[in-house]
């Protein structure tokens, strides 16, 4: 394995220079045409006053910027063209050009842009790429039909420009060379269904503020409470025991909820209930202390035969039908978080561990086999098969066809432990070979090359193999399939057609779901949904139910906009959203009932529209026990306008926090004296009116009419160009007003993930035609990735020098 180890660090350092070239350029001709007057008379007039030679404000100096060099002051232009657009300047209270000038002037200066792009295409520097967790995860999936759990095998990635598949960011440290290593003897045992010894148990926790009152989750079944659905996946063919421990008194540390009355507890495998028993009842409620606890632990452990696969495993109370005192309290301000309404007993986590090497099966059919299996071996020591075998998963594997040196060291390894005999000869010697491709740096790292005709800082097109692997990590955040590798094999995915129907295709399977779960997960922050933890003393009426809708909600929607195709411009103002029968109730809309979620429809007037109606979003922005129109402000400057402000001068204090709700001032008063530093007053006069309509949602998103100290909430907004609003709902107008820089924004944001790069300048252009092309079909989330798809950043590379 030191040869590994010393190939993966040499791999991450070398393969920095290898690129890509040559691409398309005729699309940039429809830019828009330059319009009178001159951009120079318009800057001289209203921008030179302050960036000028002498003042140099902001680092920017208009009088000596040679506006006939577009390519060469591309990046100074296009932040012109951006402040222009956004109205960020002219600051307010200085002269300013009429909104049809400015207009003009930003139309001419992009022209002028969009037509250097098209003469002097960039599409940015080449950097290597590895897989991050997630798509280590999803690659493991499609190549070995195996589930894994990443988080258990390797570190957490970092991440920049707001996207963990960033590659600057996707570094390659000794340490995370063993986690590699160990990774891949752990899969391809796991893969092959061999056990060595005892495996360690893993634990599932379910949230101690869940409220295991009801159903909790559609994967569980009706007439449940409680408990937990896990998608688990079994390695072997053989005997596990599942052990369940329930809540415990922070008291005594007795079992709680344990009465005269039986509660009836289930376990089932794919929906067919493989184990059952009682909890309480009359005999165990007379028990009390220790003797008690221990009868109830070694009750709640069984062992039961499974075979090999991923299996859905079910944990549940069964729901009483007695009313006795279930409806004494509201299970939806319920301070206890551990019970139900009545003190039932409630699940805390459910252990699997197993199965043993005496109890496993030597072999057996399982999905990662029949996966691996390509032809079956006529003998322990079958080699044509075995290169069959290992040709196939390595084509898969390494994103591209394969040539005899791919092979060479898997091979080797194979014959090593397949020599040593015995009737597992051959699985033994599978499972050296598939370890070293787990290993390859061309599995970990994503290598384009460049051709050796490429002349240096010249753009090319890359491969169509390597163009497969660009789409299937963007779309999909994982290897390419076979339709897809095929048609790069034919070298006919650059071809427009197949380009455009492989990426219709691809949107329809279930596995741009990434999409959702990755892209949004990460710009809209669904992922930091499960760490939320607002104040129990104000909020006492947030639990794990309702973390768990927000983020469902959310992700229902993003995946609405993807599966249908719709204008992405629905985020902001779409006239449904999906509930279930809590999150309902949390929004105050009637008519929904249980714990599945559906679409519902919002009318005109509703607060709801949009993702700025929806918890997640409101909560995220909020501080634990209040909220915060700078933080809300914050988030649509950065992620509808596309204007982030910049970070606060060194030393601001925080607002205090009043722990007397009767004592806490209204918001607006707060931020005023907040505003009072002239240093702060420039950035919050915008950023703090655009959260003050968002105030009669409260810190998790709940409305209110007044504050916790009972003043009535005041929504009514001011920008500083004078645009007045009030609410949400007018909120809502005023950002649909500036849709041009939501889709500026959105574009920016997928074609940065699609990229695994941040953007510079030069991928202006590229943005502008996306959005000129998506056009045509009303901004349609699918006609913006296929632009992005068509780009010259996506499908080209430069040319860098080569090492001597």
């Amino acid at each position: 394995m030191r040869a590994v180890r010393v190939a993966l660090i040499v791999a991450a350092g070398c393969a920095i220079v290898a690129v890509a070239h040559n691409r398309r350029v005729a699309a940039a001709s429809q830019s828009p045409q330059p319009a009178s007057p001159q951009p120079r008379a318009v800057l001289d007039k209203y921008c030179v006053t302050c960036h000028n030679t002498r003042l140099k404000t902001a680092g920017l100096a208009f009088d000596a910027l040679d506006l006939t060099e577009t390519s060469e002051h591309a990046e100074v232009l296009e932040k012109i063209v951006r402040k222009i657009r956004t109205g960020a300047m002219p600051p307010v209270g200085r002269p300013r050009p009429d909104k049809p000038l400015a207009e003009r002037v930003a139309s001419s200066l992009e022209a002028d842009l969009d037509r250097a792009a098209v003469e002097h295409p960039n599409p940015g520097r080449p950097t290597l790429h590895r897989l991050n967790r997630v798509e280590y995860r999803n690659a493991i999936r499609d190549l070995l039909a195996l589930e894994i759990d990443p988080a258990s095998l390797l570190p957490a990635d970092s991440a920049a420009y707001g996207f963990d598949n960033n590659a600057d960011a996707l570094s390659l440290s000794p340490v995370l060379t063993e986690r590699y290593v160990g990774a891949a003897a752990k899969i391809s045992q796991m893969a092959l269904g061999h056990v060595r010894g005892s495996p360690s148990p893993e634990t599932f926790l379910v949230p101690t503020d869940r409220n295991q009152g009801s159903r909790f989750s559609e994967e569980l079944p009706w007439g449940s409470r409680g408990g937990l659905a896990i998608q688990y996946d079994f390695p072997a063919d053989g005997e596990y025991l599942f052990q369940i421990r329930l809540n415990e008194s922070g008291a005594d540390g007795g079992i709680m909820g344990i009465t005269a009355e039986p509660q009836q507890l289930d376990v089932a495998l794919n929906r067919t209930r493989v184990w059952t028993t009682t909890v309480g009842g009359p005999e165990m409620a007379k028990e009390r202390g220790d003797d008690r606890t221990k009868k109830i632990l070694d009750a709640l452990q069984f062992r039961v035969p499974v075979a090999a696969g991923s299996h859905l495993v079910q944990v549940y109370f069964v729901q009483r039908t007695s009313a006795s005192l279930e409806d004494l309290f509201d299970p939806y301000l319920r301070r206890d978080p551990y019970r139900a309404g009545n003190g039932e007993p409630g699940i805390s986590n459910v252990t699997i561990s197993g199965p043993n090497a005496s109890t496993a099966a030597a072999t057996h059919d399982s999905p990662s086999r029949r996966r691996l299996f390509v032809c079956q071996p006529a003998s322990p020591a079958d080699e044509a098969c075995a290169r069959k075998i290992i040709a196939a998963l390595a084509r898969r594997a390494y994103r591209r066809p394969v040539i005899d040196a791919d092979l060479r060291i898997p091979m080797a390894r194979y014959n090593e432990a397949s020599k040593k005999g015995g009737p597992l000869a051959f699985d033994s010697g599978l499972e050296l070979a598939l370890r070293s491709i787990l290993v390859s740096p061309n599995f970990l790292f994503r290598f384009e090359g460049q051709p050796e005709s490429a002349a240096p800082n010249t753009p090319y097109r890359i491969t169509d193999p390597e163009l497969a692997s660009r789409l299937s990590f963007f779309l999909w955040s994982s290897i390419p399939d076979d339709s897809l590798l095929a048609a790069a094999a034919k070298n006919t995915l650059h071809n427009p057609a197949v380009l455009e129907q492989q990426v219709k295709r691809m949107l329809a399977d279930p596995r741009s779901e990434a999409l959702v779960s990755d892209f949004a997960g990460q710009w809209l922050h669904i992922r930091n949904v499960s760490a939320f933890r607002p104040s129990p003393e104000l909020l006492f009426h947030f639990d794990d139910n309702l973390r768990e809708a927000f983020a469902r909600e959310t992700s229902m929607f993003v995946e609405s906009i993807i599966r249908e195709n719709r204008s992405v411009l629905d985020l902001l103002d779409a006239d449904y959203t999906f509930l279930n029968e809590r999150l309902a109730r949390h929004y105050g809309i009637p008519g929904v009932y249980g714990e599945r979620f559906r679409r519902v429809s919002l009318p005109a007037d509703s607060v709801r529209r949009g993702l700025l109606g929806q918890g997640s979003i409101l909560t995220d922005a909020s501080r634990a026990n209040r909220t915060s129109p700078v933080i809300r402000g914050k988030w649509i400057l950065e992620n509808i306008f596309g204007t982030p402000p910049p970070a606060p001068p060194a030393n601001v204090p925080e607002l205090k926090d009043e722990r007397n709700p009767a004592r806490v001032l209204p918001m607006r008063e707060q931020m005023a004296q907040h505003r009072a530093n002239p240093v702060c007053a420039s950035c919050h006069a915008q950023m703090d009116e655009l959260g003050f309509a968002l105030e009669n949602f409260d810190a998790i998103g709940e409305w209110r009419d007044a504050d916790s100290a009972g003043t009535r909430i005041d929504a009514t907004a001011k920008l500083p160009d004078g645009t007045t609003f009030k609410g949400p709902t007018e909120l809502r107008t005023v950002l649909l007003s500036h849709s041009d820089d939501f889709l500026t924004t959105l574009t920016e944001k997928l074609l940065t993930y699609a990229l695994g790069r941040g953007l510079e300048a030069f991928d202006a252009p590229a943005i502008r035609q996306i959005k000129r092309e998506a056009s045509r079909s009303h901004y349609s989330f699918a006609s913006i990735v296929q632009g992005i798809v068509t780009s010259t950043p996506f499908q080209m590379r430069m040319a860098q020098e080569r090492a001597n």
